[in-house]
């Protein structure tokens, strides 16, 4: 079964209005929440990532959700289930990662148990602050569709972890084990719009966010392959277009606008219709929900070994 899928029935049988997005708002107290489990083997493997990393990461990426609905990050907490093989410094140093990340932002409380293998649960809780939320529900026809930073980073990332390359001052492998939250360009968005407008973080993917708001919205995304931005090395992957688009976990942010702010690039617009659409030198190609998903890295079925 597809994570969408489970969505999907979890939403039908409660009902509730705030699940949808990676953060719930809850306009009554001027607040977003959001939760991200990690598993090892799942969403990590030990053997490629350090504890300071590994703690580092839990952080940015519960980060990257906040910076992706607008909200300025308040306090986090932390949840961990731990096998008997974890040691003393490894906590240490798991921590140390997480106070890097999370900098002034504080770490209030959690829980921790017993596990078969490390799982880490974060919730990472936002306020409004006069800002503007977003949701993938309001991209509208004529809007820009604009992306931060990099694509395709952080798998190729992993591939060259997978092939035994681990270098920390390779711009891949640091893009996958040391994410960036873009909570400046997210503030400046938040802070400017006056529009409704729609924005994801990329940590399932670019194609996986612009079709996700593209069917939310009830628009089709049209983009050009060729204005996202990447690393020019990452052509020596083979199947680099496949890492810009479907990779997952660089946590960027893709938003639609109408105006262009600072540290974003437009790739394309918001068209009237439904789906996605992108533009190649030669040809096109419009995808699916579906045919996006069988693209995707499932979390039920396959693990990061």
């Amino acid at each position: 079964m597809k994570e969408h899928e489970l969505i999907g029935i979890i939403k039908g049988e409660l009902n509730s209005k705030y699940i949808g997005d990676d953060c719930a708002y809850i306009t009554d107290a001027g607040i977003v929440v959001t939760q991200d489990n990690l598993v090892e083997d799942i969403h990590f493997c030990l053997e490629y990532i350090s504890p300071f990393e590994l703690g580092y990461k839990s952080v940015m990426v519960n980060l990257s959700d906040i910076a992706a609905s607008g909200a300025e990050p308040l306090c986090l907490t932390v949840g961990l289930s731990l096998p008997k093989y974890v040691t003393t410094e490894f906590i240490k140093d798991f921590y140390r990662g997480m106070k890097k990340a999370a900098g002034k932002i504080q770490i209030v409380g959690g829980d921790i148990t017993g596990g078969d293998k490390v799982f880490i649960s974060v919730t990472a809780i936002g306020k409004d602050s006069d800002r503007k939320i977003s949701s993938r529900k309001f991209a509208k026809s004529g809007q820009k569709i604009l992306v931060s930073g990099n694509h395709g980073s952080s798998a190729a990332g992993l591939e060259l972890l997978k092939s035994g390359i681990s270098d920390r001052n390779n711009p891949f492998i640091k893009a996958h084990l040391m994410p960036m939250a873009r909570l400046d360009i997210s503030k400046n968005i938040a802070k400017t719009a006056n529009k409704n407008y729609a924005m994801m973080d990329t940590s399932d993917g670019l194609a996986d966010a612009l079709s996700a708001i593209a069917y939310a919205s009830g628009v089709k995304m049209v983009i050009n392959f060729d204005k996202i931005p990447k690393y020019k090395n990452l052509e020596q992957f083979e199947n680099y277009k496949d890492l810009v688009l479907y990779g997952g976990e660089d946590y960027e942010l893709v938003a639609t606008l109408d105006f262009i702010p600072e540290g974003m690039t437009v790739i394309g617009e918001v068209m009237k219709g439904q789906g996605l659409e992108i533009i190649y030198d030669d040809y096109k190609e419009i995808l699916t929900r579906k045919d996006i998903e069988r693209k995707l890295y499932n979390h039920f079925e396959g693990n990061e070994k």
